[in-house]
């Protein structure tokens, strides 16, 4: 098992933070990471996702949404051929901090045989793109209007 974490503060409101990342249709509009997505964010649907490998490269599976409460955790889990070879859970989480910034938690769990072979490209390339996406993601739900403070 080898899990990559990721975390980014989020100058904006959860909703907003919210709304960007289960509109899949636009991913391709602003996700230096996950190029393209088809589907309906809902538990047990299928997604249609194409990750940026490298440079010109992307790759395409067909991950299951095993989570989904709104406004704080969107997750899906992929496989590569079978059970148990390449398995990865794909979990976002937000959770509000006192300073009315949101924390994104972005991470994945793989599992599986070919895990430790993979590892070290999964820790250098993987964890790369989560990190343009969590960047890409708070340009995106910062580039609204500001919200108005209560007072």
């Amino acid at each position: 098992m080898f899990t990559l974490d990721t975390t980014i503060d989020i100058n904006a409101s959860p909703e907003r933070i919210w709304a960007i990342l289960i509109d899949l249709a636009h991913y391709s509009e602003w996700n230096p990471f996950i190029i393209a997505a088809r589907g309906v964010p809902r538990p047990g649907q299928r997604l249609t996702l194409s990750i940026a490998t490298r440079p010109g490269r992307s790759m395409t599976f067909r991950p299951e949404v095993i989570a989904l409460k709104h406004g704080q955790v969107f997750a899906w889990r992929g496989r590569f051929l079978m059970p148990g070879l390449f398995d990865g859970e794909h979990t976002f989480v937000l959770s509000p901090l006192e300073d009315g910034t949101v924390r994104l938690s972005h991470s994945e769990t793989f599992r599986g045989l070919l895990v430790p072979f993979l590892r070290g490209k999964l820790d250098r390339e993987t964890r790369a793109g989560f990190n343009r996406m969590n960047h890409a993601l708070r340009v995106r739900a910062e580039a609204q209007p500001a919200r108005r403070q209560a007072g």
